[in-house]
């Protein structure tokens, strides 16, 4: 697994995971619960299989530019 994304705002994540399922990317959401607890310490990630890596950072960019 690689993380593709990451960040305090779980929203905007459950949305990249989102896309990433439109275009056939399985996609885990990592840290969420510890996100969640807004102290901004740990971010939430999303990571996705190492051969699906480029192709969801392309992706990703696509939608988060």
């Amino acid at each position: 697994m690689q993380v593709v994304a990451e960040g305090l705002d779980a929203v905007r994540l459950l949305f990249l995971r989102a896309v990433l399922a439109d275009a056939g990317i399985a996609a885990v959401l990592l840290d969420a619960n510890t996100a969640a607890l807004g102290l901004g310490v740990v971010p939430a990630r999303l990571a996705v299989a190492e051969a699906d890596a480029a192709r969801a950072r392309r992706i990703l960019a696509d939608a988060d530019g």
